[in-house]
């Protein structure tokens, strides 16, 4: 068993997903670009605290930098088990993100989200990323800009160009895949 991708890949993989350049990103983390390629070949191990900054200018989770699970050589980067997934976003919130890609070296992403009872995403929020969700199982209020919708299992949604926000009022947890370009975790 071997470990999926290592931290310098996950990293590179955000970065370049995001079309940040090394000497961008090296600038707005106060470090210079010999360290930051270093970090990405897993040469250098950044502090927890370069963590928290990379996790600030990316706007993700700090959660998406550990946790990578053990799988065989033959699954690697390729198959990723139920029980492997990576837990990634807001959890305090009732949400619970785990990513389904195999990493973050693609165009885009797959999450599986369960919004549990009586949570709720108050704020609007804006992505630059087209999104698209397929809710399957449960009940989802989502806000679209100022319209509200109901989805209901088997039901799907795009967010692209939109403000979002979501709440779960109904009795049981409402669970959505979403295919999410360019990834944002």
């Amino acid at each position: 068993m071997t470990e999926t991708n290592s931290l310098g890949e996950d990293l590179r993989a955000l970065r370049t997903a995001r079309k940040v350049t090394l000497e961008e990103l090296a600038q707005r983390l106060g470090r210079s670009v010999g360290w930051l390629s270093q970090v990405e070949r897993d040469i250098s191990i950044p502090r927890m605290s370069d963590l928290r900054l990379i996790a600030d200018v990316f706007e993700v989770p700090l959660s998406l930098f550990f946790g990578n699970a053990v799988a065989p050589e033959n699954e690697r980067g390729r198959v990723v088990r139920a029980s492997a997934r990576r837990v990634i976003g807001e959890r305090d919130r009732g949400l619970v993100e785990t990513l389904i890609s195999p990493d973050l070296t693609d165009s885009f992403e797959m999450i599986h989200s369960t919004f549990q009872p009586g949570s709720a995403r108050r704020e609007m929020t804006r992505r630059p990323t087209q999104e698209v969700a397929y809710l399957v199982s449960g009940k989802l209020d989502i806000w679209l800009n100022d319209d509200v919708f109901t989805i209901e299992a088997g039901d799907s949604f795009r967010i692209r160009d939109a403000s979002f926000r979501w709440e779960n009022p109904y009795s049981e947890p409402a669970v959505a895949i979403w295919v999410i370009s360019p990834p944002v975790y």
